[in-house]
């Protein structure tokens, strides 16, 4: 059995602290959530559509495919513009501890989409999350909206998880990802459109100055470099060892922020510690599974 090397652990956590990142570039960029989106999931396709030619990579599919992607992307679009607008009106740790719930929106919606049975242990940590969610909504009542919209971010994000591995079936998670950035741009585009010409005369659509630096970060490095590597190690790691690593990133984010925002990161013990029973009950849920399979 092949074993992993220090370079292939610490590529590993780079990528997972790549996607910590990204609610951070969320928070820096001035434009409209639908605008970051958009131009994000725009610059991503066009990123992507120069790395298939680079690497030769085929992404024709069957045009019905291609519908079903599309309408995929504007999940991932919903998914998106609700993380971003959540880290907007609260905080970056806020919105990163209501998306800490991802895996356990999974370990529910699973079952229900495959139609088996859902498991005890699923239960238990479920109801565990719910007590860490309660701590954080006693403790940060002011940022309860931007807490319930990641919560439901974080169960769009589930969601369209578990619908997508039908898809990785049947074709490379490239040319999934390729035309589901194509329908997120597709999706926000008309509404962007219709902010720039009829919203609120202080609405800023369009990106200026160093959000476009942030935009090109968010596209390149956190979507495309990200999904390029990511594609490459999860060949080298166990799906279990990937998994359980990525369930870091609320932990990575949140440190991130409090270095780069300072003080308006700052929350109280009661958040620290309902972020915490969260955290250990995301990590708890793959160990125990792996040991009562």
């Amino acid at each position: 059995m092949k074993t992993n090397s220090v370079k292939d652990y610490l590529q590993l956590h780079f990528v997972v602290l790549i996607a910590g990142f990204t609610a951070i570039l969320g928070a820096l960029i001035s434009v409209h959530s639908l605008s970051v989106v958009f131009f994000r999931t725009f610059l991503a396709a066009l990123g992507l559509f120069l790395y298939f030619s680079v690497k030769k990579i085929p992404y024709k599919v069957p045009p019905k495919i291609i519908g079903q992607l599309l309408l995929m992307g504007g999940m991932i679009a919903l998914h998106w513009f609700t993380f971003f607008y959540a880290a907007k009106i609260s905080t970056v740790a806020i919105c990163l501890a209501g998306l800490s719930t991802t895996s356990l929106w999974t370990s529910f919606i699973e079952p229900i989409w495959n139609k088996r049975k859902i498991q005890l242990v699923e239960v238990g940590l479920g109801l565990l999350t719910i007590v860490g969610l309660y701590l954080i909504f006693l403790f940060e009542f002011s940022h309860l909206a931007g807490l319930l919209i990641a919560i439901f971010s974080a169960f769009l994000s589930a969601l369209f998880s578990v619908i997508n591995n039908r898809f990785s079936k049947h074709y490379t998670p490239q040319v999934i990802t390729l035309y589901e950035m194509m329908g997120s741009a597709i999706f926000t585009f008309f509404p962007v459109v219709y902010l720039f010409f009829f919203g609120e005369e202080n609405l800023k659509i369009i990106p200026q100055g160093y959000d476009w630096l942030w935009l090109m970060i968010l596209a390149i490095v956190c979507t495309v470099y990200a999904f390029a590597e990511s594609v490459e190690l999860i060949k080298k790691f166990s799906a279990f060892t990937f998994n359980l690593t990525l369930n870091l990133e609320p932990v990575y984010g949140i440190i991130l922020a409090f270095v780069i925002f300072g003080e308006k990161e700052r929350m109280t013990l009661g958040f620290y510690l309902g972020t915490f029973v969260i955290l250990a009950a995301v990590l708890a849920y793959p160990i125990l599974k792996k040991r009562i399979a």
